[in-house]
């Protein structure tokens, strides 16, 4: 369940948007939805039908009548809340407060860093990084807002660590920059702290937290006396390695706990904090030095390395919205794919909003004799803008998924492919927030290809098997990451789509499934290449893509969203984060191929497989596909569209090796795995201007003559068969070309599918 926040400063954002309350269900439980809209709407719940391309095929399972309109607005915005604050009363002797900071934006809102603070009537003290980037501080007896009691020193710089302080002796105040003196008045007092609660990263309005900050924040501490020049010098060279130890201190919190939405206060008063809105742990601290061996390979082995807190004035990953309807779904209903299907009127016309979920047999039901796993991970990195604007087309979603236009300026609308409106890296995804980019209706570019992921690429697979007779069970790979025991009940497992974001949990559930003797069926490209975790909720997903050492942050050449190095490191789990293959688990050591590059500019970049083996087993048994070498396949009839081999796709050790000239200082290149069989070569004959081909170290390189997939069967030495088809587009063309269909079925039945 959401837990409740402490009074917020509200946005609303027009429109209809809504989530369900869990991802999957099994038949015979309950699921509800959350939804705001500002018109009337009619809901119902469908089953997704056999057409991928239009909803006219859909089952409605349950129609949920009449939604009136109503708005449930979102709060963002992180920042820590400690309701212990200093005595509301009683008048200060003196003060200090001191804190690193790292501001991501230096102009825009007013930001907050250290406050005990609700204006308009309750302003005690704050630390504040003023609309122009200069550092202020006010000093107030607890009540009404004085506008005379705010004083402003210097500009400080943008993203770059810089210890800060505000002092305060009883007659004069002074504001500090990295030890100098960046300005200095006088304040008689008194000085009273009111009936706020203390902040880190935000201050209190008329209608909650507010002012919220977009900085990374370390040590942040208060003092009752002023500290000196001299003291406050020893302080910035420490680079928040060294906890003060004074008695003066009332508050201190070393922000050295790397997860969890707690914050521990060192001062020995109690104060401790609650992140609000998730904010990012295991950021690079003051002191971090990415010169130190640790750096690479122990988060926490050198003091203030990875120390502080990364704030964001846009976090959010949890709308907390009341649910509107709910479902308790049959206990004999089919599996598959659904929908809450929301009608509304939209500028004069009909417009559809669906929140995708997924069915699943209910959990006591004897498994099929196969398993499709949905690439749910995957949707959910790709889930920009979640409060898209509406709009009556099938939406097409920018490549890179850089998202949709939002429905206000200010909704949250960074994905793993985007970063946070001032800057900053977006290593979390929320799972009980809108997703509209999995509704079946959306598209993918490049425009006008037809060309999809997520949702509407997927269920071609699940109708052609449900046409074809083949019994299957749907799981999403999230609830292998919840049980990850899932996997033993199955013997055959298809992957599908783009499968790009795989859990340590899952990947080592795989690799037992097939070192068990179980067989693997991949329709993916770009496949088990970035790793994920989750918290202990599955409320949040995180992932961390990351520069390289001394790269340029400023580059243009970087692909968003990279982080900066040594960020590398999950705090879900303290595990280093990013590529698969750099935390010892290559997919070419478990299913053959690697992620091997991208090209999607306009529709002409998808390419075709181009037969190598004809007469290989898959090719002719049970069934004759009558193929010669160099036969293509993997496209619609005479050639056009959908095609297989386009944005992204997989090759295999030796042909990455051939793409290797050099690689990092002290790489090894792998050994290609013994007994794999390419038996088709996704070409691309044609160059497209987006197109970028990755070498075994995902550094760019040039094609072999435009050999941009292989289509492999593998018997593994360590147990284990696969068929890769090493494409995103692969599931694309199911139940367009006949050869490739024809191909599908030989797998299945030398896999021991056969159908009813």
């Amino acid at each position: 369940m959401s837990r409740p926040i402490p009074p917020h400063r509200a946005l609303t954002v027009p429109g209809v948007h809504g989530y369900a309350s869990a991802k999957t269900v099994h038949a015979g439980e309950r699921i509800d939805f959350h939804v705001s809209s500002d018109r009337p709407c009619r809901i119902a719940v469908c089953r997704l039908g056999p057409d991928a391309d239009s909803r006219d095929s859909d089952t409605v399972v349950a129609d949920l009548g009449v939604l009136p309109a109503r708005v449930q607005p979102i709060h963002p915005g992180s920042y820590v809340h400690i309701e212990r604050g200093l005595p509301a009363a009683l008048p200060l002797p003196g003060l200090t407060l001191e804190c690193w900071v790292m501001p991501w934006r230096c102009s825009g809102e007013r930001q907050a860093l250290i406050t005990q603070y609700d204006a308009p009537a309750g302003c005690g003290f704050g630390l504040f990084i003023e609309t122009d980037g200069t550092l202020a501080l006010y000093l107030g007896d607890g009540g009404m807002k004085q506008e005379t009691a705010l004083h402003a020193g210097t500009r400080l710089a943008a993203r770059r660590w810089q210890h800060v302080a505000a002092t305060w002796d009883g007659r004069s105040a002074a504001l500090w920059i990295d030890g100098a003196c960046a300005g200095r008045w006088s304040v008689a007092g008194p000085v009273r702290p009111g009936p706020a609660p203390l902040r880190l990263g935000a201050a209190g309005g008329p209608f909650g937290a507010d002012a919220f900050a977009d900085v990374d924040l370390a040590l942040p501490v208060i003092y009752e006396r002023a500290l000196s020049a001299a003291e406050l010098a020893v302080r910035a060279g420490s680079r928040a390695r060294q906890l003060p130890a004074d008695p003066s201190v009332r508050a201190c919190w070393p922000l050295r706990e790397g997860r969890g939405d707690r914050v521990a206060d060192a001062s020995g008063h109690q104060r401790a904090g609650r992140i609000v809105n998730h904010g990012t742990w295991m950021i690079r601290g003051p002191a971090f030095d990415e010169d130190a061996p640790e750096a690479r390979h122990d988060p926490f082995a050198a003091p203030g390395q990875r120390q502080g807190l990364r704030l964001a004035g846009d976090d959010l990953y949890d709308c907390r919205w009341t649910a509107t309807h709910g479902l308790a779904v049959p206990a004999d209903a089919r599996p598959g794919l659904h929908v809450a299907r929301l009608r509304f009127d939209w500028e004069g016309r009909e417009a559809v909003y669906d929140i995708t979920f997924l069915v699943k047999r209910p959990a006591d039901a004897k498994p099929a004799p196969l398993l499709v796993l949905c690439a749910m991970s995957s949707w959910l990195a790709y889930a920009a803008t979640p409060f898209a604007r509406n709009q009556v087309e099938d939406p097409v979603w920018p490549r890179r998924s850089t998202g949709l236009p939002n429905s206000h300026p200010h909704a949250p609308a960074f994905c793993s492919y985007t970063y946070h409106r001032a800057g900053q890296p977006s290593y979390f995804t929320g799972l009980r927030m809108p997703w509209p980019n999995a509704s079946p209706a959306a598209l993918y570019d490049p425009a006008g290809s037809g060309f999809s992921q997520w949702t509407r690429l997927e269920r071609r697979l699940h109708a052609w098997l449900e046409r074809e007779g083949y019994a299957f069970d749907l799981l999403a790979d999230l609830d292998v990451h919840a049980d990850p025991g899932l996997l033993a009940r199955y013997r055959t497992v298809v992957v599908n789509g783009h499968s790009e974001y795989w859990s340590t949990p899952v990947v080592d559930a795989f690799d037992a499934m097939l070192r068990r003797g179980g067989q693997a069926l991949l329709l993916s490209g770009n496949t088990m290449y970035l790793r994920v975790s989750f918290d202990e909720d599955m409320a949040v997903m995180e992932q961390r893509k990351n520069e390289e050492r001394g790269a340029d942050p400023d580059s243009a050449e970087l692909r968003p969203p990279a982080g900066p190095f040594g960020e590398e490191f999950h705090s879900q789990d303290w595990a280093r984060g990013g590529q698969l293959r750099a935390v010892g688990r290559s997919a070419a050591s478990i299913i053959g191929l690697e992620s091997a590059g991208w090209g999607f500019a306009d529709a002409d970049d998808f390419g075709v497989y181009h037969v190598a083996e004809p007469a290989h087993p898959l090719f002719t048994h049970p069934h004759r596909l009558g193929l010669e070498r160099g036969r293509t396949f993997g496209h619609a009839p005479g050639g056009g569209l959908p095609r297989a081999i386009g944005h992204e796709w997989d090759l295999s050790t030796a042909t990455l090796l051939r793409m290797t000239r050099d690689g990092p200082p002290g790489a090894v290149l792998p050994e290609p795995p013994p007994g794999l069989t390419v038996i088709a070569q996704g070409i691309r004959r044609v160059p497209g201007a987006l197109d970028t081909y990755l070498d075994w170290h995902s550094r760019a390189t040039d094609s072999l003559g435009g050999l941009s997939a292989e289509m492999i069967y593998w018997e593994r030495p360590q147990g284990g068969r696969v068929f890769h088809a090493g494409a995103v587009g692969a599931a694309w063309v199911v139940g367009s070309d006949p050869v490739f269909d024809g191909l599908l079925r030989n797998v299945l039945h030398h896999f021991g599918c056969q159908p009813r």
